[in-house]
């Protein structure tokens, strides 16, 4: 009969629709991720902000997604994925339309949390996609991830050319909020749910541990100097938010669903990596802001800076993620000519390169974006290595688990580096005068000891990649040893 076969290309045809439409979302998702960076510079105009507090536009929305990634992954499974990628959809879109009618800096930065489930995009469409097509998930999966970096090079460039054309600020941040949210109705109508629902709770009292002791810890931090390191209040908030930290790796000891899983650390030999993620994250996320501010810096009243214009900051960015997204393409190549360790190691040092010629050579806007592109290159192989030793290294029931962890360490990491490079720029200022009016701005010297920070992550990474090892330790319900050559997989 006929109809089987009809049946099943409908359902495949289905099924390449909703892969597609999950293709574009995720696009969009990368889109909203290269965005704000060409515009931290307006954005402090428009707020009379200065250049250190701006750091909190990333490292905010990077704090929020450690505690929310989790719990939407946690709720997808439990739950349904496309219910949750939905209403993650919505909430970034609400939190892009209060950025966007922000009255205020600390408005703004509510609505950049808002957007945190942003994040949560790739883990609730690899499992939709999964599900969908087993077979053809891999190739599917690259896609994504291909779209994703695809949109963080369209999205810094556009941002720019906008603000630049348009000259409205309003305007240009409202771009995104509408995008996602016409995603909304199109992602419920369009991807079908899954129907595998795995049993367990959220760990609702461990979110709520994490989330405090790191807004505690960088709420004392970035507030030091303006308060003073002496105040009762700094004191409290820091010493009580790293016991609220302890108090939150306890708990997740005693948990039987953690919202984090310390124990799956110790089952694959997997802290060296994820100290090896954190690193990343600190590096990668916590130079974004500094590196933007710097290329829009007027040199002629600063002193320092490129002095290019939105469009051009937003294309130097683009090059720093054109050289992630060509790196982290063929980081599985690196990896089986060098061996995935030391692949980790030669990502590391060109990264470690990079940030030190920009201490040394930063005046043109050519050799500068030399250096992006090889900084982006060297993020892009650790990106693609790294992860792929955890999953491989990972015991066999706990490779969501250990990704899941690898994503928080990076993104954790990420957000403490911003704070920490915020209160950084904001101690190391310096008074220019412009036409009659005299300011203080973060000297020159607080982006070099923020690239020379950076540098110094990268160096750690690579005097600790040699002691990597990408195999996975064998159980005893394994099969003996696979064939010589087989037993150190270069990552896919």
């Amino acid at each position: 009969m006929s109809t089987a076969p009809h049946t099943g290309t409908r359902r495949t045809t289905g099924t390449s629709a909703a892969v597609g439409f999950l293709i574009v979302m995720e696009f969009g998702s990368g889109l909203l991720q290269g965005w704000y960076p060409p515009l931290l510079t307006s954005i402090g105009q428009e707020h009379g902000t200065s250049a250190a507090a701006l750091n909190w536009v990333n490292a905010i929305f990077l704090l929020a997604s450690v505690a929310c990634v989790p719990i939407i992954a946690k709720l997808g499974d439990m739950y349904g994925h496309r219910r949750m990628l939905v209403a993650s959809a919505a909430a970034v879109a609400v939190g892009s339309f209060v950025v966007a009618f922000a009255p205020s800096f600390a408005v703004l930065l509510a609505g950049r949390a808002l957007q945190a489930p942003l994040i949560a995009f790739l883990p609730l469409e690899f499992a939709i996609v999964r599900h969908r097509a087993p077979d053809r998930a891999g190739r599917n999966i690259g896609h994504l991830i291909g779209a994703l970096t695809g949109g963080v090079i369209v999205g810094g460039f556009v941002a720019g050319w906008f603000m630049t054309r348009i000259d409205n600020l309003t305007v240009v941040l409202l771009v995104p909020g509408i995008m996602l949210a016409l995603c909304v109705p199109v992602a419920h109508f369009l991807v079908r749910e899954t129907t595998v629902r795995s049993a367990g709770r959220i760990d609702w009292a461990g979110a709520a541990l994490l989330s405090a002791g790191l807004l505690m810890v960088l709420g004392g931090v970035s507030n030091g100097n303006a308060i003073g390191w002496g105040s009762p209040l700094i004191v409290v908030l820091v010493a009580g938010g790293a016991a609220t930290l302890v108090a939150f790796a306890v708990v997740e000891n005693r948990t039987v669903n953690p919202l984090i899983d310390f124990r799956v650390l110790t089952k694959g030999r997997l802290v060296l990596p994820m100290l090896i993620a954190a690193l990343l994250g600190a590096q990668s996320f916590g130079s974004q802001a500094p590196i933007s501010l710097f290329s829009r810096a007027d040199p002629n009243a600063y002193g320092y800076g490129l002095g290019v214009s939105a469009t051009i900051a937003g294309l130097l960015l683009s090059i720093t993620a054109t050289g992630a997204f060509i790196a982290s393409t063929i980081s599985d190549r690196i990896a089986r000519a060098l061996t995935p360790r030391y692949a980790v190691a030669f990502g590391a040092l060109v990264s470690g390169a990079a940030y030190a010629a920009m201490i040394v050579s930063h005046d043109g806007v050519l050799t500068f974006s030399i250096w992006l592109f090889l900084l982006g290159f060297g993020i892009g192989t650790l990106a693609g290595v790294v992860p792929a030793i955890i999953v491989s290294r990972a015991p066999e029931d706990s490779v969501g688990i250990a990704s899941g962890v690898y994503n928080s360490s990076r993104t954790g990491a990420g957000s403490i580096a911003g704070a920490m490079f915020a209160l950084l720029m904001s101690s190391l200022v310096t008074s220019v005068t412009v036409g009659e009016k005299t300011s203080s701005i973060s000297s020159f010297t607080s982006y070099a000891t923020v690239w020379a920070i950076c540098a110094a992550l990268c160096i750690g990474i690579a005097v600790l990649s040699p002691f990597l090892d990408s195999r996975r330790p064998r159980t005893a319900s394994e099969t003996p040893a696979p064939p010589a050559g087989e037993n150190e997989p270069a990552p896919a």
